[in-house]
């Protein structure tokens, strides 16, 4: 259910009575009944989630708090969501899990010491590399460092990382894709540098990794120009494109699907998906949230435990 005072209980509202997640799935909800409830008549919904029999965990009730407000109270809430459908998943009674957003200061302010969603479920699966990717319908990116700033990351533009990275996304895509996914590496400055013309980081680093990584069987190729290959592999010739920084990702998922992204997170032992946005604490309560990307996350988790069985 994400964070109690943000708009997690209401895009979950929103997507368990959609039909599509209907069709796709058996949903199990993870949260407080008691604030499931409240905004599913606050939307004036609840008949429908009745009649569809909806399934709920119900992992305590929390009813006084304020909307819109970091609170370790709602932190720690949404933190016993998280460890609850693990367990749930450990116990073999749901195939993967879709999260709806946290707030990192919340569970904080809670005694917990993770940044975000990937590191706790990291911690719980007993997990030691767990990698960023964004699923945009037929674009797929993968990040080779998330929130750093600009100077930081391109200091993590090296050989070593890069075909470490290249070889993590090859096994973990490959298992979520069912085959052995075709990649490409953007470059890091403009036009890929042109042989050398705006930089030297394409000659250097990056062609040496693609060229170790492809003599190691994986199939591989870039550096690619920044401003095309994000559109080449929406449009089907790449499976995914793996980005040198957080924004070089996220601006081309987001142009292409903004609102309906999914970020998928590789490396864990489950299946993980979850929303492309935080908890939008300033329209919490107001009905008026957006599932899309709820519903998108949800849908592609189920599309991705049905790959794997098979």
């Amino acid at each position: 259910m994400g964070d109690p005072a943000g708009i997690g209980p209401e895009i979950c509202a929103k997507a368990l009575i959609d039909p599509q997640v209907r069709e796709t799935c058996d949903p199990i909800l993870v949260g407080s009944a008691a604030i499931f409830r409240q905004t599913c008549e606050s939307l004036e919904r609840t008949g429908e989630l009745l009649a569809h029999n909806q399934q709920i965990v119900d992992e305590g009730d929390i009813l006084e708090f304020e909307l819109g407000v970091d609170a370790g109270r709602t932190g720690k809430a949404s933190a016993q969501y998280i460890e609850k459908a693990v367990n749930l998943w450990q116990a073999g009674k749901v195939d993967a899990i879709a999260t709806a957003p946290i707030s990192k200061k919340a569970i904080s302010l809670a005694g917990y010491e993770f940044p975000g969603h990937t590191e706790f479920l990291a911690h719980l699966t007993g997990t030691k590399r767990v990698g960023m990717s964004f699923f945009a319908g037929d674009l797929r990116v993968i990040l080779l460092s998330t929130h750093l700033s600009l100077i930081d990351a391109i200091k993590k533009v090296t050989r070593e990382n890069l075909l470490e990275l290249i070889q993590f996304s090859n096994i973990e895509l490959g298992k979520l894709l069912g085959r052995q996914p075709k990649l490409a590496v953007a470059g890091l400055n403009p036009h890929a540098s042109e042989g050398g013309m705006f930089g030297l980081e394409e000659t250097s680093q990056i062609e040496p990794a693609v060229k170790q990584a492809g003599e190691n069987g994986i199939d591989v190729s870039g550096p690619y120009s920044p401003d095309t290959i994000f559109l080449r592999c929406y449009r089907g010739e790449f499976d995914a494109v793996i980005a040198l920084y957080h924004d070089q990702a996220t601006i081309s998922v987001k142009a292409f699907s903004f609102g309906s992204a999914v970020n998928v997170t590789l490396g864990l032992p489950l299946i993980r998906t979850s929303v492309d946005h935080g908890t939008a604490f300033d329209i919490a309560g107001k009905g008026i949230a957006d599932a899309s990307s709820m519903i998108s996350a949800i849908k592609l988790a189920a599309d991705l435990v049905r790959t794997n069985h098979r």
